[in-house]
């Protein structure tokens, strides 16, 4: 092929793409908040990047020192019910076999998701005495891993507004019901679901907008710890279970899930997982006798990761780093800890809050609260030399353009509509662009200084945003 028809053909296959761009649907945003934990709105970047953003690491929030409690506490989950924080957890002084008589099921109470306390509820009597905060006891296997979620389905009762499942393999996965998170019950005596491991976190919750149940569980597949995935519309007959897909990323074990709706995008299922690292020992045995490590969890390590997904059977790993590191020191290098609690939840105007356990299989084992800003898992990212970003064609509902952003006192953020070509809509130019600098969750973009975007509602645009030394959380069209 001469050097000219190669040219010619390069050109025309170039061309061809672009029109095929240029032809696609438009994503249809509506007022939806989207995030930028993924490349879903991404059509370009230009000296820009997608960043993950690790949390602050904040106070310890809770000791696990009853005699119940102990060492080997787990499979933590916060719930977040009008005023009150409930923390539910595993009580288990002494390892032993998944699902033992030892095991218990406990709760710690807060106001403001920061200060836990342990309230003495009288239910059962445990370690000959009924001044304890167990909410589940001499039922075993379910104390193991009992997982409660608030049931947001709008039909859900009453007396079942809380519901969570338990269970092993021998048992299957049984459902609890309760009104008030406290006092729980048995739904029936079968199973919702059998054939699984269940031997872990098993996560179920109501997803708005599948308007269906969700449930994800650990599986094997293809010699690693994954995710399966199965739904129902009445939480008792579930689909058969699909393998969640990770994309084209290298395989890693995945010990839990914590997959949930983001509360302020409930389109957007965030997951924050424990990679499990078997065999990859960092503890020498004669420091885990002086962290008082049980000696079967030395010779492992773990952190926390980040994935996300839009509905059905895909997680996104668009970020393949650590989203919590183990950290400074050996305590925290031992096997299954840095594990997650299940639950995101609001501490702050401009913040969230998640958990994470630390020191596990050690007597110093506690909980810690970690935090990020509201939206914060990940953003649009560019330097001080400047960077571009240009979504996909879209469409929206809305009146003004809202962005959680931040900048340097040296950076700033522009922001320009165009037609799906690329072509400027007048009056919404780089020109006509508001400066923006600062540091808001919740900032109205303008141009000359109108927000006011209503005119193209419905119309397919593009949006691109020109920063400098500045990150770009999420935008959304809000009404």
């Amino acid at each position: 092929m001469s050097r000219h028809r190669e040219i010619l053909v390069l050109a025309a296959i170039f061309l061809a793409g672009a029109a095929i761009a240029q032809t696609a649907e438009p994503l249809a945003l509506g007022s939806n908040r989207e995030l930028f934990v993924d490349s879903y709105l991404v059509g370009s970047l230009d000296h820009a990047e997608l960043r993950l953003h690790s949390p602050e690491t904040r106070e310890t929030v809770l000791h696990f020192d009853k005699p119940w409690e102990g060492a080997f506490c787990g499979y933590t989950t916060i719930i977040h019910d009008g005023e009150l924080y409930l923390l539910y957890y595993r009580g288990l002084p002494v390892a032993g076999a998944d699902g033992s008589k030892t095991e218990v099921t406990c709760v710690a109470l807060s106001v403001d998701g920061i200060h836990f306390a342990k309230p003495n509820l009288g239910i059962h009597r445990v370690w000959d005495t009924l001044d304890n905060n167990v909410i589940l006891a001499d039922d075993a296997p379910y104390s193991h891993n009992f997982a409660p979620f608030l049931d947001a389905n709008p039909e859900a009762l009453p007396e079942q507004r809380f519901k969570a499942v338990a269970g092993t393999s021998s048992t299957g996965l049984h459902v609890f019901i309760s009104p008030d998170g406290i006092h729980w019950k048995h739904l029936r005596e079968e199973p919702i679901l059998t054939g699984g491991a269940y031997d872990s976190h098993n996560i179920v919750f109501w997803s708005p907008v599948e308007q269906c149940y969700l449930c994800y569980f650990r599986i094997f597949a293809d010699g690693v710890r994954a995710v399966s995935r199965t739904t129902s519309t009445d939480f008792l007959n579930w689909t058969e279970a699909v393998p969640m897909t990770f994309g084209d990323t290298p395989k890693e074990h995945l010990y839990t899930n914590q997959t949930q709706p983001y509360f302020r995008a409930p389109h957007i299922y965030v997951a924050t997982p424990a990679r499990f690292m078997p065999g990859r020992k960092v503890v020498p045995e004669a420091m885990a006798g002086r962290l008082g490590a049980h000696s079967g969890y030395v010779g492992d390590c773990s952190d926390t990761v980040f994935m996300s997904s839009r509905g059905g059977s895909v997680y996104d790993r668009t970020f393949m780093e650590g989203f919590v590191r183990p950290g400074f020191g050996l305590d925290n290098w031992t096997s299954r800890t840095n594990y997650t609690t299940y639950g995101l939840i609001p501490t702050g105007p401009a913040t969230m809050s998640l958990y994470i356990q630390r020191n596990y299989a050690q007597p110093s084992q506690y909980l810690q609260r970690l935090e990020l800003r509201i939206d914060g898992f990940a953003s649009v990212h560019a330097g001080y030399g400047g960077g571009e970003l240009i979504t996909k064609a879209l469409t929206f509902a809305g009146n003004e353009l809202e962005i959680n952003f931040a900048t340097s006192a040296a950076g700033s953020l522009w922001a320009e509509l165009q037609q799906p070509d690329g072509t400027p809509i007048p009056g919404f130019t780089l020109d006509d662009c508001d400066e923006l600098i600062g540091d808001q969750i919740d900032r109205v973009v303008t141009w000359k200084g109108s927000g006011d975007v209503s005119a193209l509602v419905g119309t397919p645009i593009r949006l691109r945003f020109v920063m400098k030394d500045a990150d770009l959380y999420a935008l959304r069209f809000r009404p």
